[in-house]
């Protein structure tokens, strides 16, 4: 099954029962998923595409919960028509054809969020040569993020990585911050500046205030990152500092940032020389 179409009927069977995101994930979790509650969150919204197995352990979690309820409601799918039969779901299709208004809005969105065209090509690119992607901690960027953290007196600072359709963490200090979809990611927004992105108040902020990530754990309030750069100097992830308390950043304080930020670029062209 084509997986936005897949991913279409778990939202709807989730919206239609009214089971909550919560108790889904709970079951998700206790039946083997293996993504975070940020990750499957953002699926069932549409923001994030799974891989396969994922996908079918959201659909089932949702399924199970169905079954348990006798909810007339019609059942998540699965990947294939074996795996369905065998979880006696029906395989066919609710939708007319592929011209589905409804169908063809959620598909859109879903597949185009971060569409390859030249220039995200080339940053990715750069990014796949410094080879930091999914690489193992260091403790020359921790050093870093531990003075960041220190230095502003904030509950974390992390050197985040942005690939494709998700955040990775090179280096973390203190308990805010993960690996997470881009799409909710504060980073995200910071590689298309060229100026430090600073908020205050993610709560009073029109780009953040409903993002998982300042509405749920770990209530994200206060952020200020700079920008990151690869070969070719395309921008591919950032040094941040991040609070769950709102928080004023002055402009010494972004000279600050900017000199640790300088240190953590050297360390990036270390890496990939």
């Amino acid at each position: 099954m084509n997986p936005y179409l897949q991913q279409w009927f778990a939202r709807l069977a989730a919206l239609s029962s009214g089971v909550t995101t919560d108790a889904i994930w709970e079951n998700y979790t206790t039946i083997g998923g293996t993504c975070d509650a940020v990750e499957f969150t953002a699926y069932l919204h549409g923001l994030l595409q799974l891989d396969a197995f994922e996908r079918d352990m959201a659909a089932h979690a949702i399924n199970e919960i169905l079954d348990n309820d006798d909810s007339p409601v019609r059942r998540a799918a699965y990947t294939t028509d074996t795996l369905s039969l065998a979880s006696g779901v029906p395989t066919d299709s609710s939708f007319g054809s592929w011209t589905d208004q409804a169908l063809r809005r959620f598909t859109t969105a879903s597949a185009d969020l971060f569409p390859l065209d030249r220039p995200e090509s080339l940053r990715l690119r750069s990014l796949n040569q410094t080879r930091l992607m999914d690489s193992p901690p260091d403790e020359r960027f921790d050093r870093i993020t531990r003075e960041a953290q220190a230095t502003f007196g904030v509950s974390s600072s992390s050197i985040a990585l942005i690939g494709q359709h998700r955040q990775f963490i090179k280096s973390v200090t203190g308990p805010i911050g993960s690996n997470g979809p881009r799409r909710t990611s504060f980073c995200a927004q910071t590689i298309r500046s060229e100026e430090v992105l600073v908020v205050r108040d993610a709560l009073a902020d029109d780009t953040f205030r409903d993002n998982p990530l300042v509405q749920l754990k770990p209530h994200i309030r206060f952020y200020a990152g700079h920008t990151l750069r690869g070969p070719g100097g395309w921008p591919i992830g950032t040094l941040c500092i991040i609070d769950d308390r709102p928080g004023e950043f002055s402009a010494a304080d972004k000279l600050v940032l900017k000199r640790l930020a300088a240190e953590a670029q050297d360390q990036v062209e270390v890496f990939h020389s």
